[in-house]
């Protein structure tokens, strides 16, 4: 391995030592496609220096993520990761780890476990009838998806690398034969509410409860030390709290994820898995991502309810371990939580500070107002930056007409009344312009067509560094994540 930059690298093997006590390992060895070709289309240095991968040339990189020869001290073998999980509220025993698995764990600059998992990277005992692997038009638009929501601080799973296959794959989804790639992504874990469904499921009780230690080991040591049912309550909670959090980061962000499923939510609250997800153009609580979505189940304005539901399944497999009554206590505390993280979410993304117990009405309020008049929804947002600070820049903004309207004065007068959060960002580069960077599905579609046609990538590269300026006049920080 070529020298380091910044960030010693520092490997772990955490997840290949949990199982074996309980007669249930939590993954099966697997090997990785032979691809025919690899070319490297995007590399994350950003986090890679945060991993202490920075200082890989590009041979290592394609032989570490297009190739999967193991990192120095990781894991010998990928692990498929085993899972169950309810799909559109049916339960489905016969998944896991399909056309991914876990490549390799290691610590950031904080000294945090992350994993580095892979999608595409060919079949596992879980592939069913699936090739196992991912278009590369579905690795463009997680890659497009994750930026974006860091930029706009959600707490998301980091593309990490991108790599060029060389194989024709057929879809029913999008004109074929398309063209194939191996997507690698950062995340804080791969436990899903699916792999306890799984234990839950086989009654291994032993197996569930390791599965929480190693959860808590590594994603909540603050709960080092707590036993029995206080233990299992208390992960619960945390996770419940989570969550929360990241439904509230969602609405805020204007995000439909498209396919919350239980094996689709992990227990860091980290949002990943990226398949039909769309950024919603107006508040419309019934706008949708997945064309498979005709009933709403995963609608804008349902992401919450789906969250909590999910929830409920995790709690009935922790049932096994503690008293049901005393999980659906925990449960109840979700609306609250999600409650005060919609407001502290919207009250970020809008610049201004928190006053109190009524802010969560002007939430409402302003959403109410946004879904009635179809008020472009990052515009709204990247006008009003800062309230009072930037009532000159939204009368300039193409939806100014909106804002003289009386119906929006009452919410106009609580939001300027309000004390800008850090005013001094209103000063970059990205704020003198008229409209917000956006991500709206025909935008992925225009980026994606000279790929496609002429393999020309600089409308993407183009956007990355658009998304990247973003990023930086918000300064969010979706990544400053901390262990609790």
């Amino acid at each position: 391995m070529n020298k380091i930059l910044k960030t010693e690298y520092k490997p772990e093997t955490a997840f290949a030592k949990v199982g074996a006590a309980a007669g249930a390992p939590f993954y099966d060895a697997v090997e990785a496609a032979a691809f025919p070709k690899h070319i490297l289309r995007y590399r994350n240095q950003r986090w890679a220096e945060r991993v202490g991968l920075g200082g890989l040339m590009e041979v290592e990189w394609i032989d570490h993520f297009g190739r999967f020869k193991p990192l120095p001290g990781n894991l010998e073998r990928p692990l498929a990761i085993r899972y169950h999980g309810h799909q559109f509220r049916t339960y489905n025993p016969d998944i896991g780890d399909g056309r991914g698995f876990l490549f390799a764990q290691l610590k950031d600059d904080q000294n945090r476990l992350l994993d580095l998992g892979t999608k595409g990277s060919g079949q596992t005992p879980y592939s069913r009838f699936g090739d196992g692997r991912l278009t590369l038009k579905g690795g463009v638009r997680e890659i497009l998806a994750t930026e974006m929501l860091e930029a706009l601080g959600v707490y998301t799973s980091k593309s990490f690398s991108l790599i060029e296959t060389g194989e024709q794959l057929q879809r029913q989804d999008e004109p074929s034969p398309t063209r194939s790639s191996v997507l690698v992504r950062l995340s804080h874990s791969h436990v899903r509410f699916g792999a306890f469904q799984r234990l839950a499921y086989e009654k291994n009780e032993q197996a569930i409860e390791e599965l929480a230690d190693y959860c808590i080991a590594h994603f909540y040591p603050a709960l080092a030390g707590l036993e029995g049912d206080e233990k299992i309550i208390a992960l619960y909670k945390s996770i419940i709290q989570r969550a929360a959090l990241l439904a509230a980061q969602w609405m805020a962000a204007g995000f439909v994820h498209g396919v919350l499923n239980t094996d689709n939510m992990n227990v860091t609250g980290e949002s990943f898995d990226y398949g039909p997800w769309r950024f919603a153009p107006t508040a419309d609580p019934g706008f949708t991502a997945a064309y498979f979505d005709q009933t709403g189940l995963y609608a804008f304005g349902r992401q919450a309810e789906a969250c909590a539901w999910n929830l409920a399944q995790l709690g009935g497999a922790l049932s096994l371990l503690c008293e049901i009554d005393a999980l659906n206590d925990a449960l109840q505390t979700f609306s609250d939580h999600y409650e005060t993280a919609m407001a502290d979410e919207y009250f970020r993304r809008l610049g201004v500070e928190r006053t109190g117990a009524e802010d969560f009405a002007l939430v409402a309020d302003l959403l109410k107002w946004m879904t009635e008049t179809g008020a472009p929804y990052e515009q709204v947002f990247f006008d009003w930056f800062c309230g009072s600070v930037s009532e000159e820049r939204a009368a300039q903004s193409p939806a100014a007409e909106l804002y003289e309207q009386e119906k929006f004065a009452a919410v106009k007068k609580r939001l300027t009344d309000l004390e800008p959060r850090n005013p001094e960002r209103l000063q970059h580069d990205y704020f003198q312009q008229r409209k917000p960077c956006t991500m709206l599905v025909d935008e992925v579609e225009a980026i994606w067509a000279p790929i496609a046609e002429n393999d020309d990538w600089s409308i993407f590269e183009a956007k990355l560094r658009y998304i990247e300026k973003m990023g930086r006049a918000y300064d969010f920080a979706a990544s400053r994540y901390a262990r609790t």
